[in-house]
């Protein structure tokens, strides 16, 4: 399977509590909504997101990701209505976790021991797509080992001036390739990149 990673950020790259005000207030996060006004006006957006879902094998998701997930969407009493409930109630589900032992959402499974080799393994099984939604520590440590195939963007147009970033201060520095990009009509930025080893800088 292609491990895909699927991130909203604004434009200053924040992902921390995009979908409402309590979802993440770790650090004093006071912001947290401002996607989901802009995103429930875009169709364009939407349907993108709702086809990203549609095409996935299997989910892979940090703890906190996780349980908001399963808070939400595997909460919902009629899922398979739905184009993002439906694959994520009824597709493979597995976490990074080393301290959640008991999850409650069906069809989920804990990797807690040698995290890069349980990866590897799930890449080399025949599928099409492994994806990765949100779970903003996990993808830093992903990008870090070299593990990701394809990086999806949505980029808000808007700056929230606070909040955790998509990547950090200091981190490892990657060259893209840019494979599909394109703009809604609402302002929200689609763009697919393939990691393609380290840039090249000027001498």
């Amino acid at each position: 399977m292609k491990l895909i990673t699927i991130t909203n950020v604004s434009v200053d790259g924040v992902m921390q509590g995009l979908g409402g005000t309590d979802e993440d207030r770790r650090g004093g996060f006071e912001r947290g909504g401002w996607a989901l006004p802009l995103f429930l006006l875009d169709d364009e957006a939407s349907t993108f997101t709702n086809q990203i879902y549609q095409r996935a094998d299997a989910f892979l998701f940090g703890r906190r990701t996780y349980e908001i997930f399963a808070g939400s969407w595997g909460a919902m009493a009629d899922p398979g209505s739905n184009p993002i409930a439906g694959p994520l109630n009824t597709k493979p589900k597995y976490v990074a976790s080393t301290t959640l032992t008991d999850p409650k959402w069906s069809n989920t499974t804990v990797l807690s021991d040698d995290l890069a080799a349980a990866i590897a393994d799930l890449k080399a099984k025949p599928g099409g797509e492994l994806q990765v939604h949100g779970s903003g520590a996990l993808v830093r440590w992903l990008l870090e080992n070299d593990l990701v195939d394809e990086i999806t963007l949505l980029t808000y147009p808007v700056v929230v001036g606070q909040g955790t970033r998509l990547f950090p201060d200091a981190g490892p520095d990657i060259a893209l390739d840019l494979v599909e990009s394109r703009t809604t009509q609402k302002g929200v930025t689609l763009q697919v990149y393939r990691p393609a080893g380290r840039p090249q800088y000027a001498t």
